[in-house]
């Protein structure tokens, strides 16, 4: 064994066994910290392990296969030289520097979301002002990193004689070429012939999760932005999805306005006049149903404010988060379309020119703005809204002097909200009627808002903060009664998702469940509403209780309109996406799979069933997914659409 490290290859086997050695450590960490998530049953435990080192192995050998070839092509006399050693020794540390950064994030990640690096992983690389700040703001920052570059040195001290074997050994081409060839055929071979993003541990989302390389699933989602449907999920024939799709949209008040079947747009016509009342839709940073009474039963005491108003409001107490980002409910709000796979449309290229939310109040001459208390520029908000009939007001709208307390997500809600009432009373003098959607940011990691609000200090965690979101709402509404366009207002607040979305299965119905309120004392009677619903729906249901006719290329479905018979949800991760109807979960996945679970309507949880019980569910399904990938990819949801002249106008 000692012979193998004093070879020039000798630092590429010692660096492999360090990193299958450290990815077992973490692996052993995070069943240790999720032990009681799951049920770890030895044979459980002995494939996670199992799948876990051959991850761990494809993995190593990926990350080698660039020194790999470096050590192929330099000759002896630069190898063997001083300068290039000490190059080598420096890079070393850096590896091994690498390697416990990783270790570490994969932890704090794995804390937050109970789940391997994955697009949101990406998107902290992409967007490092706020991450970095938010990691500063959040962690011990620099004395991690000073530990870790100590751990690396002194890891290195004991190694250094091992590795000046390895960095002063003498080579034959032959030899190199030979063992090259091994390092590079071996994750060639697991490149065509094992798809690491598919392996599956079980039906436990943990023990798959548990099973996985953070490193590999990293750079997997960063080249996996998009995920093309009709390649890897379930399909039917377009012509079969786009009429089950039409059977699907059916409503009392719509028709469509063509024969042809990949037509979406329809004629939505309801009786009576229509009401040009403002409206402005809250969308809360995070805000689970389970902290809100109105969702829980008994409540839990941390929003109190959004507890009072839910008496005077049109509650939707089945009401779901179509994914687990921001942008997924950003985009479910404001497109009216189900999740299509890989990243959201707000992030994708050629966004703009959409039917949007924005488009039958630009008709009628409203302002529609998009307000947002960080940098717009994240998750590329301020380009999708500006190319979909939005004017943008984000962090850099604001002076000086309208800021009393912002953190590494932005301004605080309540300086959010402030701009939104003097921008509001700035149409109403105007004479303009308006349509407002503001994202807040405030119930967000590092959990800091201004002092003296509520009763628990800033920063103290995600309790504070959603009270102090709470509180920010209700003082919104109370400085908005004082206003004069208060009772020709419709005020709609709905999360973009949930605090948290980690469970057992890949969907787990119960983290997806969020609030959607409909507050208007002068225009809307009060009362619940349990049809099963989500966030693509709130757009429909809007211009249903605005009584608007209007051209549509909506998804969704006016919840008011709807039976509650006829009730359904599309929840998603970036990969799964589900479709939940009656007690059935529908899940498709990539590799063209399709699971169906039973859900306890009480409690959200899921038990695996014979797809065979649900043959409905997967046909809509499949038809709502296929048709939507569809449409975006060949311009179906693009507005004005000029061949259509029969279309509903005001």
């Amino acid at each position: 064994m000692r012979r193998l490290f004093r070879t020039r290859y000798g630092a590429i086997w010692l660096f492999v066994a360090i990193f299958l050695a450290l990815q077992t450590l973490v692996r052993t960490v995070l069943v240790l910290a999720s032990w009681n998530a799951f049920e770890p049953r030895l044979k459980l435990l002995a494939r996670i392990y199992g799948t876990g080192l051959v991850c761990d192995v494809v993995t190593a050998l990926y990350a080698v296969a660039p020194f790999a070839l470096y050590a192929l092509v330099v000759p002896d006399r630069v190898w063997r030289s001083r300068p290039h050693r000490f190059v080598l020794h420096g890079l070393w540390i850096l590896a091994s520097f690498v390697l416990l950064f990783a270790a570490t994030a994969e932890w704090y990640f794995w804390q937050e979301f109970a789940s391997r690096f994955n697009f949101i992983a990406v998107d902290y690389l992409i967007y490092t002002r706020e991450v970095i700040a938010n990691i500063r703001e959040s962690y011990p920052a620099a004395a991690l990193l000073a530990a870790m570059l100590g751990i690396a040195v002194l890891s290195w001290l004991p190694l250094r004689g091992v590795l000046r074997e390895s960095f002063s050994a003498e080579s034959r081409l032959r030899e190199r070429f030979l063992t090259t060839a091994v390092l590079l055929v071996i994750p060639a071979l697991g490149y065509w012939q094992i798809d690491l993003t598919n392996l599956r541990v079980g039906q436990d989302r943990y023990a798959t999760e548990l099973a996985g390389n953070g490193l590999y699933d990293f750079f997997h989602a960063f080249r996996a932005a998009e995920i093309d449907y009709d390649t890897f999920y379930a399909t039917h024939e377009s012509d079969e999805s786009f009429r089950q799709l039409r059977t699907l949209l059916a409503e009392p008040n719509s028709h469509f306005v063509s024969d042809d079947l990949h037509s979406l747009t329809r004629d939505i016509r309801y009786p009576g006049e229509e009401k040009h009342l403002n409206v402005i839709v809250i969308v809360v940073e995070s805000l689970s149903a389970k902290y809100l009474a109105a969702y829980a039963g008994d409540g839990v005491g941390m929003t109190p404010r959004l507890d009072a108003l839910a008496k005077d409001s049109l509650v939707f107490r089945h009401f779901y988060a179509t994914g687990t980002r921001t942008v997924r409910g950003l985009e479910a709000i404001s497109l009216s379309l189900p999740p299509t796979p890989g990243e959201s449309i707000v992030k994708r290229p050629d966004n703009g020119g959409l039917f949007t939310i924005a488009a039958p109040f630009h008709e009628r001459g409203y302002a529609t703005t998009f307000f947002y208390g960080g940098y717009g520029f994240f998750d590329n908000m301020n380009a999708f809204f500006s190319a979909n009939g939005f004017d943008v007001i984000d962090r850099s709208s604001f002076a000086k002097d309208e800021v009393t307390f912002e953190n590494a997500w932005g301004v605080a809600d309540e300086d959010l909200y402030r701009r939104v009432i003097r921008e509001s009373r700035r149409s109403f003098e105007s004479g303009r009627p308006f349509f407002s959607l503001v994202m807040t940011t405030s119930n967000h990691r590092p959990y800091t808002y201004p002092d003296g609000r509520i009763d628990i200090p800033s920063g103290q965690g995600r309790e504070g903060a959603l009270k102090y979101t709470d509180w920010a709402v209700g003082d919104f509404l109370e400085a908005a009664r004082k206003e004069p366009w208060f009772s020709d207002t419709l005020f709609l607040i709905v999360a973009d998702h949930c605090a948290s979305s980690s469970g057992r299965t890949a969907i787990p119905v119960e983290k997806y469940r969020i609030p959607f309120y409909v507050y208007a004392p002068a225009q809307v009677e009060p009362g619940v509403v349990g049809t099963l619903a989500s966030q693509m729906d709130v757009a429909p249901t809007l211009f249903g209780l605005l009584r608007f006719r209007y051209a549509s290329k909506f998804f969704g479905r006016d919840i008011l309109d709807t039976p509650p018979s006829a009730g359904r949800a599309l929840l998603s991760t970036y990969q799964q996406l589900g479709y939940l109807k009656d007690d059935k979960l529908t899940v498709l996945s990539p590799g063209r799979r399709v699971e169906v679970f039973s859900v306890n309507p009480e409690t959200g949880k899921e038990r695996l069933v014979p797809s065979t019980q649900n043959q409905d569910g997967i046909a809509d399904a499949i038809s709502y997914y296929q048709t939507a990938s569809y449409a975006f990819l060949h311009h179906l949801v693009r507005w004005p659409d000029e061949t259509v002249e029969t279309a509903a106008r005001p």
